[in-house]
């Protein structure tokens, strides 16, 4: 069940320090394009400084591991202060080792948050961490995103994805 994330919600303010700790969670890795922005966005998404205050606040260590070149990563990391690893080359699982030597957790106690399944949900199922697939905030309009998008949806089908009750 590699393309089945173990929690699903809508979007990334809906993750609570009561969920992960549900969970064992004590660190995130977080994807930037449709998940904390939209794709190749600058603007925070809504309620998103409130939400990294209260995850800091609980003991929540975060940072962000993208696909993208560190020029678009990076002026987005240092605006909400994370550490971050961009080229992330998911779902190859080698960064994740990155991110978690920089996080000083162990796989049982991070989880990867994201907005895709054959990028962030199966890079953390292959690498052994819990997977939080989130919805996009806003859809691509390329070609490839929306034939991607299109096979996720036969994916949600067949494998019953609904938001986790939280």
């Amino acid at each position: 069940m590699l393309l089945k994330p173990n929690i699903k919600l809508n979007k990334v303010t809906d993750i609570s320090a009561g969920l992960l700790k549900k969970y064992g969670i004590r660190a995130l890795i977080l994807d930037v394009d449709n998940t904390l922005s939209t794709h190749h966005g600058e603007v925070l998404t809504d309620g998103l400084e409130d939400w990294l205050s209260k995850m800091q606040e609980n003991g929540i260590r975060l940072i962000i591991l993208s696909n993208s070149k560190q020029a678009r990563v990076e002026p987005f990391a240092n605006k909400i202060n994370l550490p971050f690893i961009s080229m992330g080359l998911k779902p190859l699982p080698f960064k994740f080792s990155s991110a978690l030597k920089l996080l000083g957790t162990k796989r049982c106690e991070t989880a990867i948050v994201g907005d895709q399944i054959f990028t962030d949900t199966l890079g953390g199922n292959l690498y052994g961490v819990t997977t939080i697939l989130l919805d996009p905030i806003k859809l691509e309009s390329s070609k490839s995103f929306k034939f991607k998008r299109k096979i996720e949806r036969g994916v949600y089908k067949i494998y019953k994805i609904k938001n986790t009750e939280v």
